[in-house]
Order: structure tokens, then sequence, then C-alpha cells
């Protein structure tokens, strides 16, 4: 496992043997306590789910489906279209 620490607003990028695509950008929108809330860019042909949403789904041998689990978030949209500051 990568162990990185970021700090409000930075990112990672994920992916793009190239350099220059990049597979997925995960952006820390927000600290508030012990919760951190993470922003995740990625094309949005790509399923994302949270990984508790990811194992039931497995376990029951269901495909994922394309529109993926954020918790509410939109996937593909820009990190300032979807962060309200809520817990």
């Amino acid at each position: 496992m990568l162990v990185l620490s970021r700090k409000s607003r930075e990112s990672v990028v994920v992916g793009g043997a190239d350099g220059f695509h990049r597979l997925l950008k995960v952006t820390v929108l927000g600290i508030n306590g012990t919760k951190v809330k993470l922003g995740f860019e990625v094309d949005p042909e790509v399923p994302v789910h949270r990984y508790e949403v990811w194992e039931r789904t497995r376990a029951n041998g269901r495909p994922s489906s394309l529109a993926g689990d954020l918790g509410g978030l939109a996937v593909g949209a820009e990190p300032q279209d979807v962060f309200r500051g809520d817990a």
C-alpha cells in the first residue's frame, strides 16, 4: 500500500503510464475533525464505488453499474461543483 499525505485542496493522480493521460484524480476537498471529504475525477464510463458497496456487489455476483456510487457525488464533476462544505 502506498501512503501519501495531502493537505486540503491537494490532489493525487493515478494512472497514465505515458505521463499525460490520467485515469483518476483524487482531491482532498475538506477536513473536518476525523472526516476527510474527497473528490474524484474520472472518465464517466469508469465505475467508482465506496469500498463496502464494491464488496457487497462483488459478493452478490452482480456487475457494477456505470453510474458508480460516490455517496451522491456526480462522477466527472469538478470538485467545486460537488463540495458543499457539509460533513
